[in-house]
């Protein structure tokens, strides 16, 4: 029943569903992508610099991330997702949507641990006066609890990663769902020619 959904609304919106799919694996990709990074590579090597070396980096590098392309980014993907989720929902398909809805679910941890663990400790760190000698960088690096914001951080980035993986799997499910409508139509085609 649900395949024959599928194939009697395989047309209708058909380019806007694949669109606002892949616009979704892109920005969840890329976002999952700058966590990583920050989880992977940016805190290890933070955490071997010195007090004050760490505190202007940091400074300098979470100024930067407050950018159109990257808020853009974090925004975006997952009203893409929620969008393409209700798209797949009315072609009356649920293996799709399915994942849409775990990818969904999955981002907005991501966006949770932001706004309750990373963001207020970028924001109390932000607000801290300039630092002028060592022990006011010690007591700045200190002040960010360097341990758990990176903690939080590998957690959003590893919820990300599986939203990305998710929906990944649901382009590969719909991929699958439209060569499957694609035979049919050709199949019907031929049969309608022979009759």
């Amino acid at each position: 029943m649900a395949d024959n959904t599928w194939h009697r609304q395989g047309t209708r919106n058909g380019g806007l569903r694949a669109a606002t799919l892949i616009l979704a694996v892109m920005t969840t990709g890329l976002i999952a992508g700058v966590f990583a990074s920050w989880s992977n590579a940016i805190m290890p090597g933070l955490g071997e610099v010195d007090d004050r070396t760490f505190v202007v980096t940091f400074r300098a590098l979470d100024e930067a991330i407050t950018n159109p392309v990257f808020l853009g980014g974090f925004t975006l993907a997952p009203l893409l997702i929620g969008l393409s989720a209700v798209l797949h929902r009315r072609t009356g398909q649920r293996t799709v949507p399915g994942w849409l809805g775990a990818a969904l679910v999955f981002y907005l941890v991501a966006v949770v641990i932001t706004f309750a663990v990373n963001e207020p400790l970028n924001g109390d760190f932000r607000m801290a006066p300039a630092p002028d000698s060592g022990a006011e960088f010690a007591a700045a690096r200190a002040q960010l609890d360097e341990a758990r914001w990176a903690a939080w951080n590998t957690a959003r980035a590893v919820t990300s990663t599986i939203a990305f993986g998710c929906l990944v799997r649901a382009s590969v499910i719909r991929g699958r769902l439209d060569r499957t409508d694609g035979r049919r139509v050709a199949s019907e085609a031929g049969g309608r020619l022979h009759t």
